[in-house]
Parts: structure tokens; C-alpha cells; sequence
């Protein structure tokens, strides 16, 4: 358990022993449908994305396991899947890995493992996704803020 001035980190990224970077499973932690169906969203528009899910681990835990897996583009290389669904139907790679790399904020960085030839690092559109996500709230909170002063000039010219 953390203690009082000690900060868990947010993101921790986990992958699965045999795997290579372009299958990785993300855990966020804090987070629920939220978060996850809405970057679920953005990254799955990503045309090198071959899979994207994620699950609540349990209801009494907030946080979120979120898996990305990318093309592998390489005619040569027999790609075998890297992920197993479980009873539930939430996906899990075949054997965690011990080594889990502690991220934090905007400090995500790559993991270490070789990538095959051709292969996007699954962390890139996972940042992608989350740079997207930020963009269309953005949005959405200017045009929300832009609707409220207009909503709200039009009340003080009624009330006139």
C-alpha cells in the first residue's frame, strides 16, 4: 500500500512472456467505462491496430485492463496471436510477464522488448489515442463554453 506521500503511479504497462512490443496490455488504474470505451474508440481507428478491448478487472476495483495489439506488416513472420479471452470474455495474454514497467503521466515510453520487423510499437497508438481523446474533449468543452456565454448574453438581454 502506498503511503501518505507516495503516489501510485496511474499506468503500468504489462506484457505477456514470448510477446513482442506490438502486444501489450496497459492497466490503468482509477479509471472505468469511461475512459475505457471512449479511448477503446479513438485507438480502434488507428488502421494498424489489428485488436484493442478492455475490461473492469472486478466491480470493487477501479481500474482498467486495457489491451492494444498491432499489425504485424512482415509477409515472412507466422504472427501468432498474443492474447487469450477469459471466461468472462475480457482479454488476457497467455503468461504475465514479473518485470512490469511503472508509467506515469506523460512519461510513456516504449517498452524494451524487440519488435518484429514491420511491427508498430502497441504504444504508440495507444498514445495516439489518448493525444485524440484530448483533442475531441477540447473540443467539446469549447463549444460548450462558447454555448453558455451566448446562452447567457441572451438571458441579460431578455432581463433588460
Amino acid at each position: 500500500m502506498a503511503e501518505d506521500g507516495e503516489r501510485k503511479a496511474a499506468l503500468e504497462t504489462v506484457q505477456a512472456d514470448g510477446t513482442d512490443g506490438n502486444c501489450v496490455t496497459f492497466v490503468l488504474h482509477d479509471e472505468d467505462h469511461t475512459l475505457g470505451n471512449s479511448l477503446r474508440y479513438m485507438v480502434m481507428k488507428n488502421p494498424d491496430v489489428e485488436f484493442c478491448g478492455y475490461c473492469i478487472t472486478h466491480p470493487s476495483e477501479s481500474k482498467i485492463n486495457f489491451r492494444i495489439q498491432t499489425r504485424v506488416f512482415s509477409a515472412t513472420h507466422l504472427h501468432r496471436p498474443c492474447l487469450l479471452l477469459n471466461r468472462r470474455g475480457c482479454p488476457e495474454p497467455l503468461c504475465y510477464s514479473s518485470s512490469v514497467s511503472q508509467l506515469s503521466g506523460s512519461q510513456l515510453r516504449s517498452p524494451q522488448p524487440s519488435l518484429v520487423p514491420g511491427a508498430l510499437p502497441a504504444v504508440e497508438p495507444f498514445r495516439k489515442g489518448l493525444n485524440d481523446l484530448m483533442g475531441v474533449c477540447q473540443h467539446v468543452l469549447n463549444t460548450f463554453e462558447k454555448s453558455m456565454k451566448e446562452y447567457r448574453a441572451q438571458r441579460e438581454e431578455e432581463m433588460q
